[in-house]
């Protein structure tokens, strides 16, 4: 390939058509649009690539793939022989890396730093102009270090070089308008910890913290996380996201930043900044850069270095989804439905904190809120406001518990109940009692799976004839994670590899089935997104006649499995040989089934 004459040159749009026809990526028809384009008004001061993609033209080599600008991108960085970077923000120490130089000098090349460590000898800075080269001698010489040119997104580069020096001016304010405490951070006990945590809370609405925290709270809604934890520690706090159930840490903050970011978040949630010593819970309602309404429900928890606080990010569009995209295969769901039309009985959802009970109750409650139907909820917090149901605050404080919400319930007319979590026997006898008159009644238990929610009832006091009476049937569910669309491969999998996920069950083996891979677009994982997987529990004549009997879980399990239950496992492999997950996957996150 030949470069421009001039050294210092940006990139020509009418050289990248020509690179792009001599490649045979475009159609003449194409070619000749993208020409138009390029002697227009259109393209003036726009990077070549952006009007190439804006065009909306084929790729001819991938048939009825459009080319993006992610993918004009990977391929112009091998055409002109650089390294293709996709930018991930959470693998960027952002603070480290727009120290080396100031953000007019990163505007003005329009280069993002994006790698550097004090032990190594090597900068990466991400570029979109291969040919503009004078700033790479600038750099050699204020650092002496090597520096490395990477290719990345001309859209991508200019985003984060915005986002990326608005948190650091955001963090270096902070830190400067807190210089009085220096030496916090080596503070080595717990007493001083404390008193050192009360002297920030003055700090909470410096405009420097607010934009950390808002930055932060847009930055979790733009990677996806379903949690974000802020963690104190002796020296540097932590920040993590929990992004397809994984934790990932995405900053760490000094303690006096970390203390003024809980406070002013505290005050979001109209939570007590003042008290320290006892955990707390609120919620902040917000929107993302999509102008969508998002709520967070927030929790602390005082540890040996400050306050911890844990926040559930709710998204409407995922905690109210349709049964397809929850995960219900036709033979689940024709179960779940059966269970959900029946005038009166419980039916209780289990799993562990994350596995997607809240999502489900939701999706079902708002496919049974019709206008001849009287739904009403009584949950700890109220996860997320629903036009469609009649929704009350467990606020114990006061003396309203769930057991005492349901008693309210119960004298405003119901057609359905749901009871956010049985948790003693208290709420289970009134969830009863709602039932026997009448009702139906949801809820969620915390168990391993759905035939323990029998054996839990029981052991917190609850009459087996009752369960017997009452329990409709159980759905004990998971989340785990789907296959990146971009990566995942096929390949054959052994009978052992196979029996690990299904024994002692005799299920066919498919004849191939995908893996994980890893790439750029899901952070090298191989995974992006998750589904869930199902076990239902209906409670039939015989099984009415094992539970008043006193049967164990096992016995219980094994006779459910006999009457056509589908463990966990099961569900799970449905999803392998579909091609949406993989064998490791579904055995992290499923528990273990029946014994051989």
């Amino acid at each position: 390939m030949n470069e421009p004459k001039q050294t210092n040159e940006k990139l020509d749009i009418n050289q990248v058509i020509l690179w792009l026809q001599a490649d045979g990526i475009l159609s003449d028809a194409d070619i000749e649009k993208c020409r138009q384009l390029a002697a227009g008004n259109i393209s003036r001061g726009k990077h070549p690539l952006k009007v190439i993609s804006e065009a909306s033209v084929q790729d001819k080599t991938q048939l009825g793939k459009l080319l993006t600008l992610e993918s004009l991108t990977s391929w112009l960085a091998d055409k002109v022989g650089l390294p293709y970077y996709y930018i991930d923000p959470l693998k960027i120490d952002i603070p480290t890396v727009t120290a080396l130089y100031s953000k007019n000098y990163a505007f003005n090349y329009n280069i993002l730093p994006v790698m550097f460590h004090e032990n190594e000898n090597e900068i990466v800075i991400a570029t979109a102009e291969p040919y503009v080269r004078t700033w790479e001698a600038d750099l050699t010489r204020m650092h002496n270090r090597t520096i490395k040119r990477v290719f990345s997104n001309p859209d991508e580069i200019s985003r984060y070089l915005g986002e990326f020096y608005s948190f650091a001016k955001s963090l270096k304010g902070a830190t400067l308008a807190r210089s009085e405490d220096k030496g916090a951070g080596n503070v080595q006990n717990f007493e001083q910890l404390l008193e050192l945590s009360k002297s920030t809370d003055l700090d909470a609405n410096n405009q420097h913290i607010v934009n950390l925290v808002n930055w932060l709270l847009q930055f979790a809604f733009d990677q996806r996380a379903s949690d974000i934890h802020i963690e104190p520690r002796r020296l540097n706090g932590n920040v993590r996201f929990r992004i397809d159930g994984i934790l990932h840490t995405v900053y760490k903050l000094p303690p006096q930043i970390m203390n003024a970011v809980l406070s002013r978040l505290k005050i979001l949630g109209r939570m007590n900044i003042a008290e320290k010593r006892l955990p707390q819970d609120g919620r902040i309602k917000t929107q993302n850069n999509l102008q969508k309404e998002i709520e967070l429900r927030l929790s602390t928890m005082p540890t040996a270095f400050g306050e911890k606080l844990v926040m559930r990010i709710f998204d409407p569009e995922v905690l109210m989804r349709n049964y397809e995209q929850l995960g219900f295969n036709k033979r689940e769901l024709e179960l779940w439905n059966k269970m959900t039309a029946m005038s009166h009985g419980i039916i209780l959802v289990t799993g562990p904190t994350g596995s997607g009970k809240t999502t489900t109750l939701y999706s079902t409650l708002k496919n049974l809120a019709t206008s001849e139907v009287n739904l009403c909820t009584v949950e700890d917090p109220i996860e997320q406001i629903e036009p469609s149901f009649n929704q009350m605050q467990v606020q114990p404080n006061i003396g309203l518990d769930f057991a005492s919400g349901i008693r309210t319930l119960m004298r405003q007319d119901p057609d359905i109940i749901m009871v956010g979590e049985i948790r003693d026997l208290q709420t289970a006898e009134m969830a009863v009692q709602a039932s026997l008159t009448g009702h139906l009644v949801f809820s969620t238990l915390h168990t391993n799976n759905a035939p323990a929610a029998i054996t839990r009832l029981i052991n917190i006091g609850l009459p087996a004839y009752l369960i017997q009476q009452t329990i409709v049937g159980v759905m004990a569910q998971r989340l785990i994670r789907t296959l990146c669309r971009h990566c995942k491969r096929r390949s054959e999998i052994s009978n052992a590899e196979w029996q690990s996920l299904v024994a002692p069950f005799k299920v066919a083996k498919p004849d191939q089935v995908n893996h994980a891979v890893g790439c750029l677009e899901c952070r090298n994982t191989g995974y992006s997104g998750r589904i869930g997987i199902y076990e239902i529990f209906e409670t039939t004549t015989t099984l009415q006649k094992l539970i008043v009997e006193g049967y164990d879980t096992e016995l219980l399990q094994k006779q459910a499995c006999l009457e056509g239950m589908r463990p966990l496992r099961l569900s799970g492999a449905e999803k392998v040989a579909k091609g949406l997950t993989t064998i490791e996957e579904v055995l992290r996150v499923a528990p273990e089934g029946l014994a051989s």
